[in-house]
């Protein structure tokens, strides 16, 4: 996958490419990257790219000018990428979206900066807009890294085990169970049995067990529209009774 970020501030994207599973893909050849910094196409000395909005306010507007103009040398490289914008108001970003992001070519990644980027470069382009959260940050390549991370990590041959991706949070559309490691006993809290037990059809009804535990108890709107198994359905209704049985 060919991943192309429009900034201001390309050094930023050292955080991915330069460390962890990400960095490490990287040099493997499993992503490629590439920065474009609107302000080389800015059209006057000093690099400005910002202007004041029509109509008054409070801020500075990116140009529509300079910014299409790095989408379109993007392109140049990866004709077919797909173009996403970091906005507060795109769609937020889950595990759905981030897999089918990892089945792309290419991504071209806009990174917004200032009160946002002039309304012509949405309207002019075929854009996403996706959302990290119902916040607001100082510019779009914090949220571009977060989008990148999720995809990247999706990616065959990027993690150690692809196991874990499948096992993660919200791959399978629940919340992860719990994890444990050495030692077995920390501060008076001990792994639990069966997953010392060696029987590898008990740990994964127990893995199952509280996974949807979790989930109901955490974010029971991913259980309000999931189509569940017979077996998941059982283990529901098991842990719906135990609540009700527990005294108040």
């Amino acid at each position: 996958m060919h991943i192309q970020a429009i900034t201001l501030f390309p050094e930023m994207f050292t955080a991915l490419t330069d460390s962890g599973v990400t960095g490490r893909a990287l040099q493997q050849g499993i992503w490629q990257f590439g920065a474009i910094n609107p302000r080389q196409f800015a059209d006057n000395p000093q690099g400005y790219i910002d202007d004041r909005p029509f109509g008054g306010g409070p801020g500075m507007i990116m140009m529509a000018p300079p910014l299409q103009a790095a989408i379109d040398a993007a392109r140049q490289s990866s004709p077919q990428g797909r173009l996403i914008y970091m906005s507060p108001q795109g769609k937020p970003l889950n595990h759905m979206q981030a897999a089918s992001l990892a089945r792309e070519p290419a991504l071209i990644v806009l990174c917004g900066r200032y009160e946002g980027i002039d309304e012509r470069i949405l309207t002019s382009n075929e854009v996403t807009e996706i959302s990290i959260g119902d916040f607001v940050v100082s510019g779009g390549e914090l949220p571009a890294m977060m989008l990148m991370d999720a995809v990247i990590r999706l990616l065959p041959g990027t993690l150690g085990d692809a196991r874990s991706a499948v096992e993660d949070s919200f791959a399978n559309g629940l919340l992860d169970c719990p994890h444990y490691t050495r030692p077995v006993e920390f501060r008076q809290q001990t792994v639990p049995d069966v997953l010392r037990s060696g029987n590898h059809a008990l740990i994964a009804q127990w893995r199952l067990t509280q996974a949807l535990r979790r989930t109901l108890t955490r974010r029971p709107d991913l259980l309000a529209d999931r189509r569940l198994t017979p077996e998941e359905s059982r283990l529901l209704q098991h842990i719906r009774q135990e609540e009700r049985d527990i005294p108040l």
